[in-house]
């Protein structure tokens, strides 16, 4: 018996109707590969570094392993060292903070500004000290963080701008796609963003061709330029296979459908909900481009709307439910409740609904439909 599209779950996000769509590409992808034999350094990774660039725009990309070795590389190839500090901010997933702790370096947290999510400028003004170094801006949601005013920061207090757009594949800030305001800009192909690999892999892209050149020294265990056993620096193993890379060449031609996609729904869930208290990310404004990597929005009784929508069949979730400088990993950093209050804020507020590009307009309605009867409206 078919279950009703009226009854049936709405999940957060559904990889398998988009594999479905893709299958038999995806499958060729994975044939040609195994039968070029070249399975590292081959050329879908090149093929998939040359059309990422270029629809970013960009001069240079680096395919790496994931998203945080993207950040780890990208601080390592801008000079940031063991004891430096790097300005983080407090609202993000914890990988951002981690991967500047993982060269020795210390997440310095700043606050965000409560409409859009990401860094506060003012706020990173006031905490950057004489050890702060760089600069991580995180383009969280889908949604460009305010580039002007942090280059600004940047530029006034010397430090290097590394671009964490692993959840803004495609976003943009003033008519261009960002990953390329700053020294380097990270990406994730992470299967559930906008862009997802079959699993993990990443990369890094930067106008500078010395930070290109040092970027594939630090992937590959630091192998000098064209040498196989001879090794410029202390590097990792960092690379990004053929495989994934076949199949993010698929994808990329499809990602800018993908994004009007998820644009539509979250156009219809800002309609049907207009009329309740819940506060909606940013609308767009000119030369800015909200990709909707997650619908996030601030929920009156949040806990309680999540539990009506979950016995109606509705999946959401809390994206973060504790801030970076309240998580255990970072208690040694010194950090009390109160800190960064807007980000402790969102934490309690946060509520991402069913996103991705195949959810449509009935799915996107029932969801828009159950949270007007909670708040009675």
């Amino acid at each position: 018996m078919t279950t009703s599209t009226a009854t049936a779950p709405v999940p957060l996000l559904d990889l398998k109707e988009q594999y479905a769509q893709i299958r038999e590409e995806l499958v060729g992808a994975a044939t040609r590969v195994m039968d070029s034999g070249t399975v590292i350094n081959g050329p879908e990774v090149k093929a998939l570094e040359t059309e990422f660039a270029r629809f970013l725009d960009v001069p240079h990309c680096v395919g790496v392993s994931n998203g945080t070795d993207a950040i780890e590389i990208a601080l390592k190839a801008c000079g940031v060292k063991a004891g430096d500090e790097v300005a983080v901010p407090a609202f993000t997933f914890i990988a951002t903070a981690s991967a500047v702790s993982s060269i020795g370096a210390r997440p310095l947290f700043v606050d965000i500004e409560p409409k859009n999510f990401t860094i506060d400028p003012k706020a990173l003004e006031r905490a950057c000290t004489s050890k702060t170094k760089a600069v991580i801006p995180v383009h969280l949601f889908g949604r460009a963080a305010d580039m002007d005013a942090v280059l600004a920061v940047a530029k006034k207090k010397g430090l290097r701008v590394v671009e964490d757009c692993a959840q803004a594949h495609g976003a943009r800030y003033k008519g261009r796609c960002v990953g390329g305001f700053g020294d380097v800009g990270t990406f994730s192909f992470y299967p559930s963003k906008n862009i997802g690999a079959l699993g993990d892999a990443g990369a890094v892209v930067m106008q500078d061709a010395g930070l290109c050149d040092a970027c594939t020294i630090l992937r590959d265990a630091g192998r000098a330029k064209g040498e196989r056993y001879l090794h410029a620096q202390p590097g990792r193993n960092a690379r990004l296979d053929e495989l994934q890379a076949a199949f993010l060449r698929i994808k990329l031609r499809r990602l800018s459908a993908w994004n009007d996609a998820r644009a539509a729904v979250a156009a219809i869930y800002r309609k049907e909900l207009a009329a309740t208290p819940v506060s909606m990310p940013a609308e767009d404004a000119d030369g800015l481009r909200h990709v909707y990597h997650l619908f996030t929005m601030r929920a009156p009784k949040r806990d309680a709307l999540m539990e009506q929508l979950k016995k109606a069949g509705i999946s959401t979730a809390v994206y973060y439910p504790v801030p970076l400088h309240l998580q255990p990993a970072f208690k040694d950093l010194g950090y009390k409740e109160g800190a960064f209050p807007e980000s402790e804020k969102a934490c309690r507020e946060a509520l991402s609904l069913p996103m991705y590009p195949e959810l449509g307009k009935e799915r996107a309605m029932r969801v828009c439909a159950e949270i007007r009867r909670f708040y009675g409206v």
